[in-house]
């Protein structure tokens, strides 16, 4: 294993104890001791289970990334692109759902989009690095 997918491997799985956290506060949402509606009780299960996806997802890319001959940007973009969309596309969920008594999201649900072009910018990377490899 490469030295960056390593570290990154490492950044990751230690990211995945907020993932935990989150799980509890969505337990919380479920027995009614955090006041939502269902909007937010949607929106913080669809963060929830991209982040946890995606973090995984994140694992298996520096494993892959290592197989590639890809440098520079690309190289990036194939390690990292995955963990940017695990940031990004969570966070459009959590942010754009937050406030008492919200029902529609706010303007924080463009990180969503921008998050899922990053993730196809990661994996388009990663799938052609490995297929010219």
């Amino acid at each position: 294993m490469s030295d960056e997918s390593r570290i990154l491997a490492g950044v990751l799985l230690l990211s995945l104890v907020t993932v935990e956290s989150g799980g509890a506060y969505l337990m919380a949402i479920a027995r009614a001791k955090v006041p939502s509606t269902p909007f937010q009780e949607r929106f913080a299960r669809a963060g929830h289970a991209h982040a946890g996806v995606l973090l995984i997802l994140g694992l298996v890319c520096q494993l892959l990334a290592d197989a590639t001959t890809q440098t520079g940007v690309l190289d990036w973009l194939a390690r990292a692109g995955v963990p940017v969309a695990a940031l990004l596309m969570p966070g459009g969920f959590f942010f754009a759902s937050m406030g008492r008594g919200r029902t529609e999201p706010n303007g924080f649900i463009a990180l969503v989009g921008v998050g899922a072009v990053v993730l196809a910018a990661g994996l388009l990377s990663l799938g052609i690095g490995l297929l010219v490899a």
